[in-house]
């Protein structure tokens, strides 16, 4: 498949199979639909608090989202502070929807 492992390909739909995770990366397509933030979410991404409040669901429960989709590569993670903020890894995701002919 083009440009993509197996293994990438595995790890990335294993991501995507929760419904919240989906919707979670669904969600970051537009960061400026969370609240706002200090600096902005194209640039840094979108704090772990805006994604845990949408998501109505415990810090830890987001956390742990987060990590499986920062593991396939799906998102990328800035620290600034103590506070994590995400974005989508649009290159990646631009592989994977061209590995199936289609955009996610």
């Amino acid at each position: 498949m083009t440009e993509f492992g197996e293994d990438q390909l595995v790890q990335a739909f294993k991501a995507l199979g929760h419904p919240t995770r989906l919707a979670i990366l669904g969600w970051l397509k537009d960061g400026d639909s969370f609240p706002p933030q200090d600096q902005p979410a194209e640039t840094v991404g979108v704090c772990l608090k805006h994604i845990q409040a949408r998501a109505n669901v415990s810090q830890s429960t987001a956390s742990q989202f987060m990590a499986t989709l920062q593991r396939a590569d799906l998102v990328i993670c800035t620290r600034i502070g103590q506070f994590s903020h995400y974005r989508r890894n649009e290159q990646v995701i631009a592989k994977l929807g061209k590995a199936f002919g289609t955009e996610v």
